[in-house]
């Protein structure tokens, strides 16, 4: 079982930054995948970025060039730093691992732009 904890949400204006926070109960060296999603109300949930254990990261091309993704194995921990934010960015973001057959979710960290 691992239990994911996000923080860092918050209001922001439009072109400014935010860092989120993935915090895991466990050592997230063995676990292969870790990602960020995000789910607007009526959506369905989507990749933002995901990084796997080796480093490789992968992000949707919405945020590509503004966002950036890494992993503190040593303080099982996770950030997704956000830059040129964009009203569009408004919705709640969830953190991901994927260890075996298993995906575990956060609660979730609502992040919204807006002047």
């Amino acid at each position: 079982q691992v239990q994911l904890v996000e923080s860092g949400g918050g209001l922001v204006q439009p072109g400014g930054s935010l860092r989120l926070s993935c915090a895991a109960s466990t050592n997230i060296a063995g676990i292969g995948v870790m990602g960020w999603y995000r789910q607007a109300p009526g959506k369905q949930r989507d990749l933002v970025a995901s990084v796997t254990s080796g480093g490789s990261t992968n992000y949707a091309d919405s945020v590509k060039g503004r966002f950036t993704i890494s992993r503190d194995n040593a303080k099982n921990t996770m950030h997704l730093q956000m830059n040129s934010l964009k009203p569009e960015d408004t919705t709640v973001y969830y953190c991901n691992a994927r260890l075996g057959p298993n995906s575990y979710w956060g609660r979730g960290t609502q992040v919204t732009v807006s002047s």
